[in-house]
């Protein structure tokens, strides 16, 4: 059998071309990324104004593509866009973040039961890589890309579920509360304990255990409230 060596038609009509993603980060996303570490880490201080000069200077980054960021992080709820004055850090109180968090334990629990569930063998096992990928971060302290492989384990606990509509309404309130749940890993007592929970949320959710996994998720939005709230 002579093997076809053939070049195939990839022209931008076809429906390969489209199947071929731009694997370049755009300038946006390398921007937006950029201040939602600042504002994770406390670089830019909740309540405070941002000086886009000094921004825009420190990113080496021009004025329109900064306002886009900003205008994209005020969708997420982490910036807060005011007329003549700019944009501002959003700033919670005590209150706004203890409500959040009661919410989010509610949805992840019952997203936990579904994704015992509902997620195949190959899902979990990308779980359960990811996990493993952040307890790196965690061996060598290296707490923001810790937290963001937390984040990625929460939302995949979503994803796995199979529910769009519960997964839109987790992403709405997990995106304000990026920088109160990364100081809750502030202490080593505190990362060390939430490190434990997660230990056993992939336990459970290699079981399938629906219920215990639940219960470990909805304790742990609880306990991440005790982390933080003296904080606030």
């Amino acid at each position: 059998m002579t093997m076809d060596t053939s070049i195939p038609d990839v022209s931008p009509a076809t429906p390969a071309a489209i199947a071929l993603p731009i694997a370049r980060r755009s300038l946006h996303d390398e921007v937006v990324t950029r201040i939602r570490d600042m504002i994770i880490e406390g670089v830019l201080a909740p309540g405070s104004r941002v000086n886009e000069t000094h921004l825009g200077q420190t990113l080496g980054v021009s004025r329109t593509p900064l306002r886009e960021a900003l205008k994209f992080l005020a969708s997420e709820g982490l910036i807060e866009l005011v007329t003549a004055r700019g944009a501002t850090v959003k700033k919670f109180s005590a209150k706004d973040v203890r409500d959040m968090l009661d919410v989010l334990g509610v949805l992840e629990a019952f997203a936990a039961r579904l994704a015992c569930r509902e997620a195949s063998a190959e899902a979990i096992a990308d779980v359960r890589a990811i996990h493993d990928r952040m307890v790196e971060r965690y061996t060598v302290r290296d707490r923001l890309e810790y937290f963001k492989l937390n984040q990625q384990i929460h939302t995949a606990f979503l994803r796995l579920s199979g529910n769009a509509a519960l997964e839109s309404a987790h992403t709405s309130i997990q995106s304000r509360l990026k920088r109160i749940r990364y100081i809750g890993n502030q202490g080593p007592q505190q990362w060390a304990a939430a490190l434990a929970e997660h230990e056993d949320m992939i336990t459970f959710l290699e079981a399938r255990d629906g219920a215990r996994l639940a219960r470990v998720v909805n304790q742990h939005m609880e306990h991440t409230w005790e982390r933080v709230r003296l904080t606030l």
